[in-house]
């Protein structure tokens, strides 16, 4: 696969509200609150009598569409992550029987309050007991991993040896083989995020089967705090085989080399060399950090071999945690004199007092 990089909102769901009222094993109880909330069955585009196989197509199509990967250079990527989010809620409600019948009488609202007791006649459990329904919610991620590769029962998603995916009906697909290619980014780029647009060329089918070439361009917004080692997945873009599905398209984050810092982690590295007179005396140190501010850090103490000062949330951004960043670490090398004349021993006999450290 041939690639070139090159310089160059969604409405709201739809809300509902009505009243409701609430029937329960000889009483009626009136309704506590308004039923308001997320239409699920707008989110997903179908109609409230959706089988559970449409329903499963609906939301493949769209979580592939606003799958976050997948907008992940796009200037909208936050509105594709609320899109993503609201999909998987929606299909994670309405595929689950005791879920959606709850939902379908009483709303998100009432789905999400916890009032409802299972043995209620409107609600058909099997059970005498009077213990509440919980609606327990998912992260996006893994009903989306459960959905096209399975899980392992936590949540993770499982290798895919072979280049097999399963299917909502479990049935193995065979994809073709991922493409992956290298995404080389400064330190720079990694520390405030960076815009960028690869050219692709790829493999694919036509009506009749006959390969031919399609060139794409991609974007790739990348976010502050990336690592080495990030992987930015764009589904079914790789190169297509006939009699299996198209394979996926992996960028791969690689970090240059900086002529100033090195990366840690989360935190940043900074060496600096003082003489030995500034290391006893003191000395102010000036930084210019990689979004180009300086930092004057004043050396009052007698610096010591190996010290290593630390400036607190002066590092990488943490991608997971916006607005929290690493350390700056400045280690500090003592450049000492290769030789001293007499008399500068004798001056600094007498400054330090000529005293002896007992072994």
């Amino acid at each position: 696969m041939a690639l070139n990089i090159s310089p160059f909102h969604q409405q709201p769901p739809y809300i509902h509200s009505f009243s409701i009222s609430f029937s329960f094993w000889g009483k009626k109880k009136k309704p506590k609150f308004k039923a308001m909330g997320v239409d699920y069955y707008n989110i997903l585009k179908v109609n409230r009598t959706v089988s559970d196989e449409d329903l499963k197509k609906a939301y493949k199509k769209l979580a592939m569409k606003w799958h976050p990967d997948k907008n992940i250079a796009s200037t909208d990527d936050k509105v594709a992550e609320s899109k993503f989010k609201q999909i998987s809620e929606a299909y994670y409600v309405l595929s689950d029987p005791k879920k959606r019948q709850i939902y379908d009488l009483y709303g998100e609202e009432g789905l999400k309050s916890g009032q409802f007791d299972e043995s209620s006649p409107t609600f058909r459990g099997t059970t005498k007991s009077s213990s509440k329904f919980r609606f327990d919610p998912r992260d996006a991620d893994e009903i989306f991993a459960e959905f096209f590769y399975g899980s392992d029962g936590g949540g993770r998603r499982k290798g895919n040896p072979g280049g097999v995916l399963r299917n909502s009906n479990q049935k193995s697909v065979r994809k073709a083989e991922t493409v992956e290619n290298k995404l080389s980014c400064s330190l720079e780029e990694l520390y405030k995020g960076s815009k960028r647009k690869m050219q692709i060329s790829r493999i694919v089918l036509d009506d009749s089967g006959k390969p031919g070439t399609l060139e794409e361009i991609l974007p790739i917004h990348i976010k502050p705090g990336w690592k080495k080692g990030t992987k930015i997945t764009f589904p079914e873009k790789g190169n297509q085989e006939p009699g299996v599905a198209p394979g996926d398209l992996i960028f791969v984050v690689d970090e240059k080399p900086h002529d100033v810092f090195k990366r840690d982690g989360n935190d940043l590295v900074f060496t600096k060399r003082i003489t030995l007179l500034e290391a006893l005396t003191g000395k102010t140190i000036k930084v210019v950090t990689l979004d180009g501010r300086n930092l004057a850090i004043p050396l009052t103490d007698v610096i010591k071999p190996g010290h290593e000062e630390v400036i607190p949330n002066e590092g990488m951004p943490i991608s997971k945690e916006p607005g929290k960043k690493g350390n700056l670490r400045i280690k500090i090398d003592i450049k000492f004199p290769s030789r001293l004349t007499g008399e500068q021993k004798s001056d600094l006999k007498k400054v330090f007092g000529g005293g002896r450290v007992d072994d």
